[in-house]
């Protein structure tokens, strides 16, 4: 892919680096919209909804940049619960316990912004976790490092060592698959 520049409705630095890969610079314009689930939303549907939401808050004041807008959305899903961000270290913990030893889905939805359309893709990998102790979850909650994370673990740091498989795409579990992106990205 060549240089190419992009507007990014995120604050992620996970987002910005992986962009990075793909030669892609971005200005930085989180959206701000409600991320409420809607009654029994399927959790693919939930971040595709969100992450289309997204791109098109933005595009509400920079369409006529004529710049691309990207935006994402990840969860976490156990069955058909959503694990999204965890509000404090007690949620942080309840979703941990709950994600230890268990095998869970990652949903990240790519939507991008231009000429007046969006279009989107879809990664979804999936993840076995190990039993994790339940002190090794504490520590974990304790470092702050889950707070800004869907399903309050980020495989890129510590929780990564409890990843005994994942079936998909490494990338999208950290919050933007990269072959998706590019594709959308190569579609303009």
């Amino acid at each position: 892919m060549q240089q190419q520049k992009i507007i990014l409705a995120s604050r992620s630095p996970r987002r910005v680096e992986l962009l990075a890969q793909l030669g892609v610079q971005c200005e930085i314009v989180p959206a701000d919209i409600d991320e409420s689930t809607l009654t029994g939303e399927d959790p693919a549907l939930y971040v595709q909804r969100l992450a289309k939401a997204k791109a098109l808050a933005i595009a509400a004041t920079y369409a006529d940049s004529g710049i691309p807008i990207l935006a994402a959305d990840t969860t976490v899903a156990l069955g058909q619960d959503i694990l999204g961000k965890p509000e404090n270290a007690e949620e942080a913990m309840a979703m941990l316990s709950r994600l230890s030893g268990s095998v869970h889905l990652v949903h990240t939805a790519v939507a991008v912004y231009q000429a007046g359309e969006v279009h989107s893709l879809l990664n979804t990998t999936r993840v076995e976790m190990m039993q994790v102790p339940k002190d090794v979850l504490q520590d974990y909650v304790a470092s702050g490092e889950p707070m800004d994370k869907a399903g309050a673990y980020g495989i890129q740091g510590r929780a990564g060592a409890w990843i005994s498989r994942i079936d998909g795409s490494y990338s999208g579990v950290m919050g933007l698959p990269l072959y998706e992106t590019a594709q959308l990205l190569h579609a303009w």
